[in-house]
């Protein structure tokens, strides 16, 4: 079975693509045999949609996965980071901070100093790691020493062993501050982590090829390209998976902008939409006419587990 996994990222785009690439590609499989299973994934950013279906069995006893994200540049690979979100609250004691600050125990100041922790741990980790985070409560009045502060925090690493790793040493930022404030910490981790992402080379190249059949310049892999994290990536550890790029906007456009949506209506998000999903219907074509192919790609998971 062949998915081909639908990614909204604010609009109906790739969802579009991946139900285009089924109905272009159905003829081969009625030749060849086969199946195309397109599956709606919802709440990539944050919540992991495809995580908790990959936990739930959704992608089980399938061959292979393939989606294609709208973005700025045209890909056959992706770099993605396995991550985790961390959210943490300190709970101090209010006074007035101005007629008895001693008598206060400030939430607020551990935050920032847990902040500070974290902007000097920066400087000692992995090139490709990254960690970043907002307040998301701050206190209630500047003449009140703040005795509830909270933020949300996301850990990113290349690879699972190392993001633990890095998760010990991002809370001891934590529990540093609490002890020096004398703050009482909470944290969570979210249930939900993003595996880093396992491209398929040989898949990838299949894709890239049709990609260039219909007149885009397309790049096996991009170093300028930015990290980000992707569900995706927990289903490329099930099964070979690709997630190439597809441009619709120029390069200085932000994803998740207002004028990325606007890009996604435009012209040349039309384009894309069609482009992807030929690509993804050609490629298709190419997996069920050709077994041996089926099998390279199969050969190269086993081989990079």
């Amino acid at each position: 079975a062949l998915p081909d996994l639908g990614h909204a990222c604010g609009h109906n785009l790739i969802a579009t693509c991946a139900v285009g690439a089924g109905i272009a590609s159905k003829p081969a499989i009625d030749q060849f045999g086969g199946s195309i299973l397109v599956i709606g994934t919802p709440a990539e950013e944050l919540y992991g949609g495809k995580a908790i279906m990959v936990d739930r069995g959704a992608f089980n006893n399938l061959d292979m996965a393939m989606m294609v994200h709208p973005g700025t540049h045209d890909t056959a690979t992706t770099r993605a980071l396995a991550c985790q979100t961390l959210e943490v609250e300190f709970f101090g004691k209010a006074a007035h901070a101005a007629a008895r600050p001693e008598a206060g125990i400030n939430a607020l100041e551990a935050m920032l100093n847990s902040f500070a922790a974290i902007n000097s741990l920066r400087q000692h980790i992995k090139d490709k790691a990254r960690i970043h985070g907002i307040i998301t409560d701050g206190g209630e009045a500047a003449n009140i020493v703040p005795a509830h502060s909270a933020g949300a925090f996301l850990v990113r690493a290349e690879d699972d062993a190392y993001l633990d790793e890095l998760k010990a040493r991002v809370l001891n930022c934590f529990i540093g501050a609490a002890t020096a404030s004398g703050a009482r910490l909470e944290y969570r981790w979210a249930g939900i982590r993003y595996a880093p992402l396992r491209n398929n080379l040989t898949l990838a190249r299949l894709f890239r090829q049709n990609m260039q059949s219909l007149g885009r310049k397309v790049k096996l892999s991009d170093s300028s390209q930015a990290f980000g994290s992707t569900d995706m990536g927990n289903v490329s550890q099930l099964v070979p998976s690709i997630h190439p790029f597809v441009a619709i906007a120029p390069v200085e456009v932000v994803a998740h902008s207002p004028q990325f949506a606007s890009a996604a209506a435009s012209e040349a998000g039309i384009q894309g939409l069609l482009d992807a999903a030929k690509a993804l219907a050609m490629t298709v074509v190419d997996l069920v006419a050709n077994p041996e192919i089926v099998i390279k790609v199969k050969e190269e998971f086993e081989q990079n587990k």
